[in-house]
């Protein structure tokens, strides 16, 4: 009797070691499972693009990663994540990798947003700058032709930006985007740009300053001008100023002339309507027949003639109020003016400037 009671305590005992071994077995393969699920991709493939898009998941990025072969298990690495506390950050984009980067090696790279870099193109225009000089640097840049820049600064045909800032349709304008260029650094990813997208960021960065500038409508009303009038005047103070202090003097001095229905005489739009600029301008060429000559014509040329910096559209905005109608070029290489109330006392200040010269 005892005999077979001592079997059946050896048979139990034997059951539970088997079972004991068998848990042992599972969780060891559990955790084996796991290490060898969690281990980085051999990095034998290719690298791959894939994109994260905004209001992608952390989970849905898992599975993108197992797709793209670039971990082992996206269950795991969801896992992972929701253990570290992390997926919550991870930035959209378009990401270039190869196999062989570790959990914590890909959030932080989506925790970081380290995308794919695009080659990209870098231009800086300057204030005062022209539409055709605009046209050749960024062609210089681009590798383009700059007739195809300067066909869509003639037009500003298909342009969101030409309806946005109601730029006139004036058969005297010499390139209808002239003005509406802002100086700017520029930098713009090369794929897929072309000479319209380009120009479009330029007119695009000059509605961003104008929204800046408060109660600009208002101060329009009040002047009794448009934009394109605004801009007219601040391309005309950004070629003929260098000193930032006499800006708002010079548009007032141009406000004060239009008002007295006086020709402005600004040598500048002699230059704009040369066929090229002249260190030094002749008697003759104050006679040239084209309506940017305002020695020739009454009031604002038809448009501007560069592209103005935001100092010169604030002071075409609000000029500083004087009785002066002539300033001269001193000569001494300050590049600033003397004003005059008076014909007779411009004459004094030409003879004042030539004696200030080094």
């Amino acid at each position: 009797m005892f005999g077979k009671r001592g079997d059946r305590v050896k048979s139990v005992v034997r059951i539970a070691l088997v079972l004991v071994l068998l848990l042992v077995l599972a969780a060891g393969g559990g955790a084996y499972y796991i290490w060898n699920g969690m281990k980085p991709v051999k990095p034998a493939g290719p690298a791959v693009t894939f994109e994260v898009r905004k209001g992608m998941g952390s989970a849905e990025i898992a599975d993108l990663l197992e797709e793209k072969g670039l971990i082992r298990n996206a269950l795991l690495f969801k896992g992972y994540l929701k253990y570290t506390g992390e997926g919550g950050s991870f930035q959209a984009g378009t990401y270039r990798a190869a196999p062989g980067a570790t959990y914590d090696e890909w959030i932080a790279r989506l925790n970081a947003g380290d995308v794919e870099k695009k080659e990209t193109v870098t231009v800086t225009i300057p204030e005062g700058y022209t539409a055709e000089q605009i046209a050749a640097k960024l062609a210089e840049a681009w590798g383009m032709d700059a007739a195809a820049f300067l066909k869509v600064m003639n037009s500003g045909a298909g342009l969101e930006e030409t309806a946005a800032l109601k730029i006139p349709e004036n058969g005297k304008l010499r390139h209808r985007l002239e003005g509406y260029l802002f100086p700017a650094t520029y930098e713009t990813v090369k794929e897929n740009a072309t000479p319209s997208s380009i120009i479009a960021s330029m007119m695009d960065e000059l509605r961003g300053k104008l929204d800046q500038i408060p109660d600009l409508d208002r101060k329009l009303q009040e002047r009794n001008i448009s934009l394109h009038e605004l801009l007219t005047v601040a391309s005309l103070v950004e070629r003929e100023v260098v000193a930032d202090s006499e800006r708002p003097l010079v548009a007032g001095v141009i406000y004060n002339r239009l008002n007295k229905g006086q020709k402005l005489e600004i040598d500048a739009t002699v230059q704009y309507a040369l066929p090229e600029q002249k260190e030094r301008l002749l008697y003759k060429d104050l006679e040239i027949d084209s309506p940017y000559n305002t020695y020739r014509n009454e009031g604002l040329p038809p448009g501007p003639i560069c592209s103005p910096g935001l100092k010169s559209i604030e002071a075409a905005l609000s000029p500083e109020a004087s009785d002066y109608y002539f300033y001269v070029t001193k000569k001494d290489g300050s590049r600033t003016h003397l004003f005059a109330k008076t014909y007779k006392e411009h004459l004094a200040n030409i003879e004042r400037s030539k004696q200030t010269s080094p």
